[in-house]
């Protein structure tokens, strides 16, 4: 089974605004969770509760698998519960102008390509969704584009992250588990593992 994620088509959801950070994605009181398992039901539910129009409970967004976002997404603490929440509500690509580090690397941990665009495109893609949200778009990791009909937006993302995508090499648990026995000769040869004693 390959990994390898080039591109993504669907329909998008639009999160205007900047700097929304991951306790408005998934409040705090979910970090004791020890498993992901539903976490979507977390996504964004303090101001879902308050707002009647949230765009997350909007039936015109429902089954989108992109995510349209502004600058500096998923900035403040580091938890893995926020793009858990995201990946498990059926987005598969989130692009926004800029996002925390942190967060970033927590979606290629599981899968979620985070592509940049510049504000202006931004503003552009979210204002057409929210005026037609049946658009179909195409996420290509390939040639760092989002496109819909004639419109092409340019988009960027380290490199790395991008070979990491394209090569189907981003889940190292996969990685892991597909080498276990040379990951058993690994271990076998660290004194940490093979002599440890514990102390008194």
């Amino acid at each position: 089974m390959s990994d390898e994620i080039r591109q993504i088509g669907g329909r998008a959801l639009p999160m205007p605004g900047d700097d929304i950070d991951t306790d408005r994605i998934t409040p705090a009181r979910f970090l004791t969770a020890i498993t992901f398992e539903g976490m979507e039901k977390a996504l964004f539910c303090d101001e879902r509760e308050n707002t009647p129009d949230h765009p997350i409970d909007n039936p015109a967004y429902k089954g989108a698998k992109m995510l349209f976002v502004g600058k500096n997404f998923g900035s403040g603490s580091s938890r893995e519960h926020a793009p858990q929440a995201i990946k498990r509500s059926g987005i598969e690509v989130i692009v926004g102008v800029s996002f925390a580090e942190i967060f970033a690397g927590n979606c290629l941990a599981i899968g979620v390509p985070t592509l940049m665009a510049s504000a202006e495109d931004m503003n552009r893609l979210i204002t057409h969704t929210q005026q037609n949200p049946k658009t179909e778009y195409v996420a290509d990791l390939e040639n760092l584009t989002v496109s819909h009909g004639s419109e092409t937006v340019r988009v960027e993302m380290l490199e790395e992250r991008r070979q990491s995508f394209l090569k189907g090499i981003w889940n190292v648990v996969a990685i892991l588990k597909s080498n276990l026995p040379r990951v058993r000769e690994v271990a076998e040869k660290l004194p940490y593992i093979t002599n440890f004693q514990a102390r008194d």
